[in-house]
């Protein structure tokens, strides 16, 4: 409890709208109960005693001053400032940079800055600074389209780390074509007077091709390639070693009723499921995972590997895998009618979904069939046609089961997001022809239900047995980013708690469910979040309301449930005490940000891709309408997301109509001055497209008739009001 006081008070104080207190104030801000605070206070004597709080006049808590040099990362904005993010998390939040303080940072950069301003805006603080120097340069190589212009040659930089145009000579040397897209290696950075220069190290095709942006992705996020040869021979060497038939130290459940539900394009199929009833009328599902663990040992070249790739990446056409297709494809697979290794969590529940108990084991299985999530929706919705009958009956019986556990887990305080997923529709040559919301039908619910309840029980059994382990947490919001959900919320008409619990939560989000606010609602809590991440810290799953949580189901594409499994196969042979020390020797703090980092930049990869498709199927259809909602607002523009395609795209200020368009952030709206005219987050709007820059990752949009038709001033339009009562 104590780490997990620490870590509360950091983050309070490094919130940009935190104010000094004292300590006892910190406490009730914290929401800190009475029998709690021995436990808060200690925590807080440690962090003084180590620097990282101070005890300032007045007795007020503060983190370290920021009057001296702040070392941080810098991220550009495309209008020319920046913020720098401090390495130290003691400090109040990110820096403000202006266009003419960068130094000529790039995003990525690290840099030392120091503060020059501090001040309320909107009525939050913010800190303004400059960049004294750029202390390392976070990449020296960029991809870009190459341009023959008057002035030479030119490439202009994909994405949104760097906006400017680099120069490059010699392009012959590499056979470089206009319209290219190509690696650059920077030669010298940009100056307030002259451009960047480079040298153009690899051609990758033309650039819009689906091939030429897929390999474009893969060096811009540094992901994984080929396997090598050592890595495709163990791999090949664990399948021709795997007999089915040595059984001797598992439970045989071949004759089970058992099938995966996975979506129409997988291969890797690392989970399945089996539901019966016991003697006394109680479920108890079978929940079994591809034991990955037994066909990769720790530590060998292919695990090693596996750490290193972190995860799977799967982009829109394309899949990189944690391992080799002949495992994850092919042995480790839980394919129809094969026989498979794999670790079960069997969970007995009564009818009301509570678990009775659970038990764990080495198993082998053999699936009955194979079902997609649309088919086993079709099956649910009584088309049955063509499906075995005993695969219907169990797939009713999931259901059941799933409807109990869902409100079980509800009632204790699980959190939906009801968030938008696009499913991009693409021709054979990997162009994006059509794009619609993915499906989201409830055999994916009932999926998601049984993986949680392996997950905990997994957890919870090396809680109990005190194993160190990766575990999957999602720390509590903080207080000052849920009085600004808070805030925003009371703008739409919702009321939310000072301090609210994940009731108060659940009851917004039911509030708003199918009305015009529910995405931007939706997204306002979710950024009010913390991303749930890999760690040994055992501070729970916030948004499950979960004690103990770990990822178990997913062995095939997931390093973290590889080492999950490892823990829990010296449960079953018994060797907890080597198990201890084994673990306890691993670095998990490391491995965890490790691979919380390969995840979020497969998520980018996955995102960045995305984009770049549709913008590309977006740029032949300038002038057409797109059906939108409000989600963002700024003192420059309205951003508002396709409803069809989830991208995002900004209208700027001018585009709205003839009038004075101002932001205002404490009620957080965009209103006329002159014709009183609001725009608030949630509102449908129907847009144009105006124009696509794929490089830059823009798409800029504008209202299909201005919001405001004649520049009438308020008192104007209430004198014509008065004047119709006459």
């Amino acid at each position: 409890m104590t780490e997990t006081f620490k870590k509360r008070i950091i983050e309070l104080l490094k919130h940009p709208e935190y104010e000094p207190v004292k300590l006892a104030q910190l406490s009730k801000v914290l929401g800190i109960s009475s029998q709690d605070y021995q436990a808060f206070k200690s925590a807080f004597d440690q962090l003084h005693k180590a620097g990282h709080v101070i005890i300032g006049a007045g007795n007020l808590v503060v983190s370290p001053s920021l009057a001296g040099q702040i070392i941080g990362t810098f991220k550009a904005n495309p209008k020319g400032f920046g913020f720098v993010t401090p390495l130290e998390p003691d400090v109040h939040g990110d820096l403000f940079i202006p266009p003419d303080a960068t130094a000529n940072a790039m995003t990525g950069d690290t840099v030392a800055a120091r503060i020059t301003r501090k001040g309320k805006r909107a009525g939050q603080m913010r800190y303004t600074g400059e960049i004294v120097e750029v202390l390392e340069r976070a990449q020296n190589r960029f991809i870009g389209t190459l341009l023959k212009e008057p002035e030479g040659w030119l490439v202009q930089p994909d994405g949104t780390s760097f906006f400017e145009m680099i120069c490059v000579d010699d392009v012959t040397a590499k056979n470089a074509k206009h319209k290219d897209k190509v690696v650059v290696e920077m030669l010298s950075y940009p100056t307030e007077k002259y451009l960047a220069r480079g040298v153009i190290i690899e051609v990758l095709g033309k650039a819009g091709r689906y091939d030429t942006e897929i390999k474009s992705i893969i060096r811009q996020f540094h992901l994984p390639t080929e396997f090598d040869a050592a890595h495709l021979e163990q791999a090949r060497a664990a399948a021709a070693d795997f007999d089915p038939q040595h059984t001797e130290t598992r439970e045989d459940i071949t004759d089970k009723v058992i099938i995966t539900i996975d979506p129409p394009d997988a291969k890797d199929f690392d989970d399945a499921i089996s539901l019966e009833k016991d003697s006394r009328g109680n479920w108890v599902l079978g929940v079994h995972i591809a034991d990955v663990s037994f066909f990769v040992p720790q530590d060998s070249p292919l695990d090693l590997e596996a750490k290193n790739r972190g995860n799977s990446a799967y982009l829109p056409g394309c899949t990189i895998p944690m391992l080799p297709e002949t495992l994850s494809n092919g042995i480790c697979s839980l394919q129809p009618q094969q026989k498979r290794f794999t670790k079960t969590v069997f969970i007995t529940y009564d009818r009301q979904g509570n678990i009775l108990s659970r038990r764990f084991a080495n198993t082998i299985i053999c699936s009955t069939q194979r079902l997609t999530y649309q088919q086993a929706d079709r099956i649910l919705n009584g088309h049955t046609k063509g499906a075995k009958p005993e695969v219907i009956k169990l797939l009713k019986d999931m259901e059941t089961l799933s409807r109990a556990i869902e409100s079980r887990r509800y009632k204790n305080g699980m959190i939906h997001l009801d968030i938008l997923e696009t499913e991009l529709v693409m021709d054979k040559s990997g162009r994006v022809v059509d794009a619609h919301p993915a499906d989201n039908s409830y055999p994916h619910t009932i999926i998601e239900m049984f993986m949680v309840e392996a997950n905990e029980a997994v957890a919870s059994l090396l809680d109990k047995l005190n194993i160190p382990f990766i575990r999957r947490i999602h720390p509590e919001p903080d207080v000052l980013s849920m009085k600004n959900l808070a805030e925003l919320v009371k703008g739409f008409g919702y009321k939310l708690p000072r301090n609210p619990d994940r009731t108060a939560i659940q009851d917004l989000l039911a509030a708003v469910k199918d009305t015009e606010c529910s995405l931007a609602i939706n997204l306002a809590v979710l950024r009010s979040f913390e991303k749930a991440r890999y760690a040994p810290l055992h501070i729970g799953h916030f948004a499950l309301a979960s004690t103990h949580y770990c990822h178990f189901t997913s062995p095939i594409r997931r390093y973290a449930d590889l080492l999950v499994h490892r823990n829990l196969e010296c449960y079953l042979q018994n060797r907890l005490d080597q198990a201890k020390g084994i673990f306890a020797d691993l670095d998990l703090v490391e491995i965890g940000k490790h691979i919380t980092f390969t995840e979020e930049r497969a998520d980018d990869a996955e995102d960045e891709l995305t984009t770049v498709l549709i913008l590309q199927m977006l740029s032949d259809k300038i002038g057409e309408e797109l059906d939108c909602v409000v989600t963002g607002l700024t003192n420059f523009g309205v951003f508002a997301q396709s409803r069809k395609l989830g991208i995002e795209g900004l209208i700027r200020l001018v585009d709205l109509g003839p009038d004075e368009w101002k932001f205002n952030a404490v009620a957080h709206c965009i209103i006329g001055q002159r014709s009183g005219c609001t725009i608030r987050l949630g509102q449908p709007i129907e847009t144009i497209i105006v124009s696509v820059n794929v490089s830059a990752r823009q798409l800029n949009l504008a209202p299909i008739k201005p919001l405001v038709s004649t520049p009438r001033t308020i008192k104007s339009a209430h004198r014509a009001r008065q004047s119709r009562k006459k």
